[in-house]
């Protein structure tokens, strides 16, 4: 088997797996939190939240932490990519492989890719503009029980008030769930988890999870482009 930056074939799927499943931890925390605005208080549950999460200092830590993690998944995932390429120069059996696999199986690569870009926006809408430029939204604060808190739900509606970025945010949440559909149980196959007592109820986790959790994604710039929520 092939060596690079993470090792062999083998390990590549197994750090895969291992940052997978860290990255998926982190969606459900961030989609918990971003569905405070169903609350429809204003904001103000959420930006509490925001703020707890911006704050706390283990938080913050585990922030750098997702950062390395984040680029370790798609870096691995190209390594993988490419060196599946490589051992297959010529393109045969198309037919074959198309019985054998899903199309969402064989294309985790250009999905990773379209989630990459669309993590890039979210980043330049969100993080940016609480870590380093400002928030776009005037005024930029708001106070709860003499607390300052930073307007992150006024953020979120001024950003989502462009339907071309409802619509974009959208097609991420769909390349998102295909990636989860398939990421999710290979996970826990590449690290030998993947038992047949447990087949099945892994195979459910994985695809409610992948309906779930970015379908709650997907609510959130339609309900705030809709006025759902306000």
């Amino acid at each position: 088997m092939a060596k690079g930056l993470f090792g062999s074939s083998l390990m590549k799927k197994f750090w895969m797996s291992i940052t997978g499943l860290f990255l998926i931890s982190f969606l459900v925390v961030h989609c918990v939190l971003n569905a405070f605005i169903f609350a429809n208080d204003g904001g103000m549950m959420f930006n509490q939240g925001a703020h707890f999460m911006g704050t706390n200092l283990l938080i913050r830590t585990m922030e750098i932490v997702l950062f390395v993690g984040l680029i370790a998944h798609v870096v691995d995932g190209l390594m993988l990519f490419f060196q599946n390429r490589s051992a297959r120069p010529v393109k045969y059996a198309y037919e074959k492989a198309s019985a054998s696999s899903k199309w969402y199986s064989r294309s985790m690569a250009l999905l990773g890719t379209l989630i990459l870009l669309f993590l890039i926006l979210h980043l330049y809408h969100f993080w940016l503009k609480t870590r380093i430029t400002g928030l776009s939204v005037q005024p930029t604060h708001v106070f709860f029980e003499g607390h300052k808190l930073e307007d992150l739900y006024g953020e979120m509606k001024f950003v989502f008030s462009h339907l071309w970025v409802v619509i974009v945010y959208v097609l991420g949440c769909f390349s998102l769930f295909w990636h989860l559909l398939h990421g999710f149980r290979s996970a826990f196959q590449s690290l030998g988890l993947n038992y047949t007592k447990y087949k099945s109820a892994i195979a459910f986790c994985g695809d409610a999870f992948s309906v779930v959790i970015p379908t709650v994604f997907a609510a959130m710039p339609v309900s705030m482009y809709m006025g759902w929520v306000h």
